[in-house]
């Protein structure tokens, strides 16, 4: 058993100067800071470039005003208050706007602002929703992180969902197992749920999110087993960040080490154009340069990975470049009544989202 401490001020944080903490303050005011002294430890503070350090602790450019808060129009697809519907198949659960850390680039940090109407009030209303919804075959539960949620809070909505004889998989999205592993390999009772409701007719998924190789302790290797010995199917998805996993060599270290823990990569993100995500974001063609060449360093299993844009109208997937050209297609629409078709559009190597190349 170890103690997590948790650090909700950037006054917390010992190794940062008194006169560094009072220009950070005034992020943190507009955007949330969190950690906790296990990730903390992880963080070498006498490498001023250090990609976990960047992950966490506020940087001044974040006051930029780049980008939106919803970036992705998500307001857009609020069935319900904490129900999103955007693909025909699937509903989206906010469950809580609290998580274990606060990554620096987050894509909802909306939703740790005030005030804040779309996190779940009514997990009744939702069940009603979807078994109302036979279209829907798939749940995923977000935030915030749902491990954040007491286990006796967690186990509730997921038995209940299960309960919906439509609902064929329950994804939980979480980066715990990389800031906190200690939250699951610590709760026998979490462990115990999901051995008892982990089916092989209705598999519980946990979409983990590890963005750097060093995140994948000993630790956090021990917490993923202990997950796939309950039952549980591991999978992981990463943004690509500037300064932390923008390198084809870190990515591809990333990837074999997550296939060797028996975690495939699934989708690699687009890093969205959320405000203050400038300095977190590379342009398009570099992203997808990065991934394609970490792919090319990779074995097999690590191929599957699939870079995308969670763009407002689907998931847009870039399939390749030419000399002139980039070419896209839609991995999932928003309107099923779409073709998704190929989408073949003009090189712009400065365009940070699918919008710049088209505008």
């Amino acid at each position: 058993m170890k103690n997590i401490k948790y650090l909700t001020s950037i006054d917390q944080v010992r190794e940062i100067s008194r006169d560094k903490k009072e220009a950070l303050g005034h992020i943190c005011k507009k955007f949330i800071f969190r950690s906790n002294s296990y990730y903390q430890d992880l963080i070498d503070w006498t490498d001023e470039k250090d990609p976990i350090k960047r992950l966490v602790i506020p940087d001044t450019r974040e006051l930029d005003g780049w980008g939106d808060l919803d970036a992705s129009d998500e307001y857009k697809y609020m069935a319900l208050p904490g129900l999103q519907h955007k693909y025909s198949d699937t509903a989206l659960l906010l469950v809580t706007d609290l998580c274990a850390a606060s990554c620096r680039y987050c894509f909802r940090k909306r939703l740790f602002m005030e005030p804040n109407k779309e996190i779940m009030k009514d997990i009744q209303e939702v069940i009603n929703y979807i078994q109302s919804h036979a279209e829907i075959t798939s749940v995923l539960l977000s935030g915030g992180d749902p491990f954040m949620l007491s286990t006796t809070r967690l186990a509730g909505i997921i038995s209940s969902i299960g309960k919906i004889e439509h609902v064929s998989a329950i994804r939980i999205s979480t980066k715990m197992p990389a800031f906190n592993p200690y939250r699951i390999i610590n709760d026998d009772r979490l462990l115990n749920f999901f051995r008892k409701h982990s089916l092989p007719q209705k598999r519980i998924y946990v979409m983990a999110h590890f963005d750097h190789p060093r995140e994948l302790t000993e630790t956090a290797i021990n917490c993923i087993s202990k997950l796939q010995e309950a039952g549980v199917v591991v999978i992981d998805q990463t943004p690509i960040i500037r300064g932390i996993n923008d390198d084809p060599d870190i990515l591809a270290e990333l990837f074999r080490t997550l296939t060797s823990a028996g975690v495939l990569p699934y989708y690699i993100y687009q890093c969205r154009p959320t405000r203050g995500n400038k300095h977190y974001s590379v342009p398009v063609l570099r992203a997808y340069d990065i991934f394609s060449r970490a792919k090319a360093l990779s074995y097999g299993l690590a191929r599957t990975a699939r870079f995308v844009m969670s763009h407002s109208t689907g998931k847009i997937e870039v399939i390749g470049v030419s000399e002139e050209h980039v070419f896209m297609r839609y991995h999932r629409l928003a309107d099923a009544g779409k073709e998704p078709g190929v989408i073949i559009l003009p090189k712009n190597r400065e365009a940070y989202w699918y919008d710049d190349f088209i505008l």
